[in-house]
């Protein structure tokens, strides 16, 4: 799959690249190479992209939900603590 995808990508890239190149000389077909090139870098190595780096992690662990918010703080004021033993032992 990684592999799928870097070979999609370079391919869009590369028709971005030779849609700058040709609309030198063919405006029509460097703006027809240049929408293939993002129209295939959005709507196919970009969902590409996502399913694999998303692939097998749950979605609840990335939202903030009011469980998430607390153990947050908690830990936040758990480490100011643990931060201001350390300061009082060092003098």
């Amino acid at each position: 799959m990684k592999l799928l995808i870097r070979l999609f990508f370079l391919v869009a890239v590369g028709l971005v690249v030779s849609g700058f190149y040709y609309k030198t000389e063919d405006l029509e077909l460097g703006h027809l190479l240049i929408g293939l090139g993002v129209a295939g870098g959005f709507f196919v190595v970009m969902p590409m992209f996502l399913y694999y780096r998303w692939k097998g992690k749950d979605v609840k662990d990335y939202m903030l939900t009011k469980d998430s918010l607390k153990k947050m703080r908690e830990y936040e004021t758990h480490k100011d603590t643990v931060s201001q033993d350390h300061s009082t032992n060092e003098t």
